[in-house]
């Protein structure tokens, strides 16, 4: 089974691709991991993609889409879910070409829908490790030390993308970019639309029932 989770930021699909990844038992694949995979092993995608990074530049959907399939590749006899990718229409549309010519194709796209507002407050309230980029919540899962990381006692901070005079910017340009998303996956009957407010585990049992339903 292929899957894809989308979500707004701060709409958890993260944290619900690593839970059902779990109780399914299939291999979640975070986009944000695969560019640090490459960079750590030094592979050839990997230097290529450091060499945008370096300037502050996005890396091409080519590098990208080659890096998701190099790592499918090592996932043959297992399932995935596929987080944080594609972001656009252009890259859906490059990826399904792409698995098309490996004979796969994406399954199921589950969309974890949740209101502006909780959005907003999610955001807000998040902090993150400077070291090993454990993530955080002020109010839903705060560290046991103020400021400190539980895991590694780096030093927690507010990303500047965190800061609720820009998440309306950054919500407004992930709506504008996935409305067309949304669409491409519905009509070709792969959406799946689930509730993303509640417990971590609510979700969780709502998106599995969503997909075996489907």
């Amino acid at each position: 089974m292929y899957l894809i989770f989308l979500g707004a930021p701060g709409a958890g699909k993260g944290t619900q691709a690593a839970i059902v990844a779990t109780g399914l038992e299939l291999v979640h694949i975070a986009s944000g991991d695969l560019f640090r995979d490459a960079l750590e092993q030094g592979t050839e995608l990997g230097l290529k993609a450091k060499s945008y990074m370096e300037k502050g530049a996005l890396v091409p959907d080519e590098i990208t889409i080659s890096m998701v399939l190099e790592r499918l590749t090592l996932c043959r006899q297992q399932g995935i879910i596929l987080d944080g990718y594609p972001r656009n229409l252009e890259q859906a549309q490059a990826l399904d070409k792409a698995l098309e010519e490996r004979g796969n194709t994406i399954d199921k796209v589950v969309y974890i829908k949740v209101s502006e507002d909780e959005l907003i407050k999610r955001l807000s309230g998040r902090r993150v490790c400077r070291t090993c980029q454990t993530p955080y919540h002020l109010t839903d899962s705060p560290p046991v030390v103020a400021g400190l990381c539980d895991k590694c006692g780096g030093e927690l901070y507010h990303r500047p993308d965190d800061i609720p005079a820009t998440i309306k910017n950054r919500l407004g340009v992930y709506f504008e970019q996935t409305a067309p998303l949304i669409d491409y996956y519905s009509r070709m009957d792969k959406l799946v639309e689930v509730a993303g407010e509640g417990s971590p585990v609510e979700i969780s049992q709502r998106i599995i029932s969503a997909i075996e339903k489907s």
